[in-house]
């Protein structure tokens, strides 16, 4: 019995559909053979093929006419951050408007939802739901926190030389916008929640759960992205901070443990200890007890910073 001829290379790393086999002539009979695996209506994949989520999510958005790739799918594909037990998700989620019928593949999270003009979009072939959409769907899917660190990334200002973009991926506007658009989506009163705890200026998700574990402990609200020398756009900043009270705190990721990126913060947080500030640095031991013991050091530095009666009154609760 002869061997079936190799499938198209480029049918072979990857799901592909119905139309895509046909076009590429390959027959019914072929699609049987023990190279290839028929896993839902229209859809194969090479039987030697290892799960990739981006072509998963291609292929199905290719199979299914109308529908997108949504909820923590689309949340995956655009690296945005996610708690831990999500992050390394291989859920597929396909959302379809209610006007048609219901998801039916196995092993695919279907969800029937109404979605306004520009909440879909296509992306590098995918059909996705947007940014500040999929931050909607995932409001009944996320705790609080995480989601406000989802939509604190959306709404924060980005850096061009290091990002490739100036501009923020949404605005509280236009959240605000599409939650009205929404008033009846499950979890919608956990997303207007997020919203009001949202910040422009957060750069990271622990920087978020840090802000807000300041929150919960009683301290004001701190200014974001705290300038030394305001109105000077070279001057050396904080991630979070009391202006009033000179105290700048610090939240040093991964990258900060490379050399060059430590003499930069070495170099930032002396100029702010020269203008006689009180300088306090935390890490990702800090951020995996949820910043108890940093919390205690911000409320010790806030209790013995010096200031005018005026100023300290705002500061009075919770300390």
């Amino acid at each position: 019995m002869r061997s079936s001829p190799p499938l198209p290379l480029h049918l072979a790393t990857k799901p592909f559909t119905v139309e895509s086999a046909a076009n590429a002539n390959l027959t019914r009979d072929r699609l049987r053979r023990a190279d290839v695996e028929h896993v839902g209506r229209g859809l194969f994949r090479p039987a030697s093929w290892a799960f990739d989520l981006e072509e998963a999510a291609r292929a199905l958005s290719e199979a299914t006419p109308g529908a997108w790739i949504s909820h923590v799918t689309a949340a995956r594909l655009r690296n945005s951050c996610l708690p831990p037990w999500l992050s390394d998700s291989n859920e597929l989620h396909l959302s379809k408007p209610k006007a048609l019928p219901g998801v039916r593949r196995q092993g695919i999270c279907g969800h029937r939802v109404i979605a306004g003009p520009g909440e879909i979009e296509l992306v590098g072939g995918i059909w996705l739901s947007t940014r500040a959409r999929t931050w909607l769907d995932l409001a009944r899917i996320l705790p609080l926190n995480d989601l406000v660190a989802l939509g604190d990334e959306l709404i924060r200002m980005p850096r061009p030389a290091f990002e490739g973009r100036a501009e923020a991926y949404t605005s509280v506007t236009d959240l605000k916008a599409l939650i009205s658009r929404h008033p009846n989506l499950q979890g919608i009163v956990r997303a207007r929640q997020a919203l009001d705890l949202m910040r422009v200026g957060s750069d990271s998700a622990p920087e978020t759960f840090l802000r807000l574990g300041m929150l919960d402990a009683g301290l004001p609200d701190p200014e974001l992205q705290v300038s030394l020398r305001q109105g000077d756009s070279r001057s050396p900043s904080a991630d979070l901070g009391y202006r009033q009270r000179r105290i700048a705190i610090q939240y040093d990721g991964g990258h900060h443990l490379q050399e060059p990126q430590r003499l930069s913060d070495r170099r930032r947080n002396r100029a702010f200890e020269a203008a006689g500030w009180t300088v306090l640095v935390f890490d990702k031991a800090d951020f995996e007890e949820n910043f108890t013991t940093a919390i205690k050091h911000i409320k010790r530095a806030v209790r013995a910073s010096a200031m005018d009666p005026a100023a300290a009154s705002g500061f009075a609760r919770g300390l």
